[in-house]
């Protein structure tokens, strides 16, 4: 169950929401709804964003006006039990809303792009044929590029070259030698294994795969995504300079050749209220004790997991706060004000970076809209209510919604190079006992070499 902290500091971002049910399409809004001959095609909705910009607040009650469901983009949210580090909507959310592809993992198990692809296509499917609108949501980048624009025409491995691979990596796998690993499948053939994340041992497999399958590595393939692409560059929408979040995007160029109707919106915040509302929310998944992350990073090491050593405990706020009590199990259950200070820092710290990487991945994404999440939360979902329903034209974001794609004055970039988090909870000693305590309870008797 998501945290009641970490719900209110997402709808902190939009500062109203009536109940009102308004009319869909306004003088005011801003989308053109010129008619035109062109087959029509299913509509899809995908809302994106960095970390805690508030787009599941935003998908569901989108979701409930639309008659929608919501299909699950985050890497993190599939697996079941990790659902304060992913910030996972509650039980009570998806009971009144349907949502897709959430808990539908173990954390022991692996989940790639591909199979995203294969699940989030065949759920969109579904949906459209139930008579719902497909609200697709996350902020996984690669995932949302694949759904989009269509997965790479690589040959999948039979049963026996998959065995064959699984057999060879499986002693150095065992044995944590991911260097040598990634030496034996560059010699194989790709050289680009080199650049894969440290212990991502389902990539490095795949890779092996594909080489023996075909002979060629992976980047040998052609992404459907780098066609479009290059017929953005070519028409000249594809400006580093021009980084207007609500200008034109040709329709011939994003349209024409993809399946459905994708109507994108990338949802964020000024940087420095995202950072700060990054922060805050770090600290709530930390003040919960048996309900928080580090609960859920307990479970995830008695479950003989190790940090960083899968898709699940990768994964930004598990991977550190099972580090951290790797540690405080090996000093039997103690920890210092000082170090648990220090994984918080990690912790916050290393979700800021997620976001900036977000953010820098979605300003190369020319299908997006940008809005802006600071405003009230009615407004946003008019417009985009009116998006959904205007006739295939010129979508524009109205000036009041539009949220700038980069830092353009140096003000701004002097005070983000100055940022430094202010936390709220903990701040003084006494704010650091009751968690200290549960450590000191629950990891006391672990060995933290033989859970790992």
């Amino acid at each position: 169950m998501i945290l009641s902290g970490v719900h209110l500091a997402q709808r902190r971002l939009f500062p109203s929401l009536s109940r009102r049910r308004q009319p869909f399409a306004t003088a005011t809004r801003m989308v053109s709804t010129t008619s035109n001959n062109k087959e029509k095609k299913e509509k899809v909705i995908v809302i994106s964003g960095p970390t805690g910009a508030g787009k599941s607040r935003l998908a569901l009650e989108l979701a409930k006006r639309l008659n929608g469901e919501i299909i699950n983009a985050d890497s993190v949210q599939v697996y079941r039990g990790l659902d304060i580090g992913s910030a996972k909507p509650p039980l009570s959310d998806r009971k009144e809303v349907p949502h897709h592809l959430v808990d539908i993992l173990d954390p022991f198990e692996d989940y790639s792009v591909g199979q995203f692809f294969e699940d989030a296509r065949q759920a969109t499917r579904d949906v459209l044929d139930g008579g719902h609108v497909p609200i697709v949501t996350g902020g996984t980048g690669l995932y949302l590029r694949w759904f989009v624009y269509g997965k790479p025409d690589v040959p999948k491995a039979s049963t026996e070259i998959a065995a064959k691979v699984h057999a060879e990596i499986a002693d150095f796998e065992r044995d944590g030698e991911w260097d040598a690993a990634v030496e034996m499948v560059v010699k194989a053939g790709d050289p680009k294994a080199r650049s894969l994340p440290v212990n991502n041992w389902y990539r490095l497999r795949r890779s092996l795969e594909i080489i023996k399958s075909t002979g060629s590595p992976p980047s040998a393939f052609h992404i459907p995504y780098d066609s479009f692409k290059q017929k953005f560059d070519s028409s000249g929408t594809n400006d580093s300079h021009n980084l207007n979040p609500s200008r034109v995007v040709p329709e011939q160029v994003t349209a024409k050749e993809l399946d459905y109707e994708f109507i994108c919106f990338f949802l964020s915040s000024p940087r420095l209220d995202l950072y700060r509302l990054i922060d805050l929310r770090c600290e709530e998944m930390l003040t919960v004790g048996t309900d928080g992350i580090l609960s859920e990073a307990r479970w995830l090491l008695d479950l003989g997991l190790s940090p960083n050593s899968n898709s699940a405990t990768r994964a930004i706020g598990y991977r550190h706060a099972m580090e951290y009590l790797v540690r405080c199990r090996e000093q039997r259950g103690e920890s210092s004000t000082r170090e648990f200070h220090a994984f918080l820092s990690e912790f916050q710290k290393a979700s800021r970076n997620f976001a900036k990487r977000q953010l820098t991945w979605f300003r190369n994404e020319e299908i997006y809209h940008w809005l802006n999440a600071s405003r009230p939360l009615e407004e946003v979902l008019n417009f985009i209510c009116d998006a959904y329903h205007a006739k295939t034209g010129t979508l524009s974001v109205p000036q009041s919604l539009q949220m700038k794609k980069d830092i353009s004055n140096r003000h701004e970039v002097s005070k983000l190079k100055a940022y430094r988090p202010k936390n709220r909870h903990f701040i003084y000693h006494e704010d650091y006992s009751d968690i200290l305590d549960w450590i000191r309870q629950t990891q006391a008797s672990s060995n933290g070499l033989a859970s790992i």
